[in-house]
């Protein structure tokens, strides 16, 4: 909840500078993901290996490029509200509620099982902050609501190689990226992914 003395001295037309402080610091915490989501898909693309190695590599970089573009129109909007934005290394460190990703040089499916993990954190809380500005700012949902078509598509981009053909996925029910990579590598190594 935003303080008088923490409220911007403007915001948008239609909003109070409450209502724009509060859509900010929803804001915050998905640049605050995404920011980790594109340095998370960057260390995944120089440590992957195996015999998945290129397709993976190449998968990733796009992602990257495109949640990097997510977290400019984040930023851009925080600022329009009247906020300052928080975008150093150190304010994601401070204020994120997740584990920082902890798999190094690894088998390609080990990264993408973790991976899925990663991204349907993301995804959750993405669709958390869309429905919580749906009443709000419209224009902050719809912004959130369009980023959540493509990171859903990478997901299962993600998930397409830890499904088989009966459609099980190995990492169903993994809460940590440790599962994920622990339950993708098994299923590499039983030729299930």
């Amino acid at each position: 909840m935003a303080t008088k003395n923490s409220l911007p001295k403007f915001t948008v037309p239609s909003l109070d500078a409450t209502t724009g402080a509060e859509v900010a610091a929803i804001l915050q915490q998905r640049l605050h993901a995404l920011n980790d989501l594109a340095l998370t898909l960057k260390h995944v693309h120089w440590n992957v290996v195996g015999p998945h190695f290129m397709s993976v590599h190449e998968m990733i970089d796009p992602q990257v490029d495109v949640v990097r573009e997510y977290v400019d129109e984040i930023a851009e909007r925080i600022a329009t509200l009247g906020v300052s934005v928080k975008g150093t290394p150190g304010s994601i460190v401070a204020d994120r509620s997740w584990d920082d990703y902890s798999i190094g040089r690894a088998d390609a499916i080990a990264h993408l099982g973790a991976l899925d993990v990663v991204y349907q954190g993301v995804i959750a809380d993405h669709r958390k902050a869309a429905d919580d500005t749906e009443e709000t700012d419209p224009v902050t949902n719809d912004m959130l609501i369009g980023h959540l078509h493509q990171i859903e598509l990478f997901h299962w981009f993600i998930r397409a190689h830890l499904e088989n053909a009966g459609g099980a996925l190995a990492t169903a029910g993994d809460v940590h990226e440790t599962e994920g990579a622990a339950d993708g590598a098994k299923a590499a190594a039983k030729g299930a992914a």
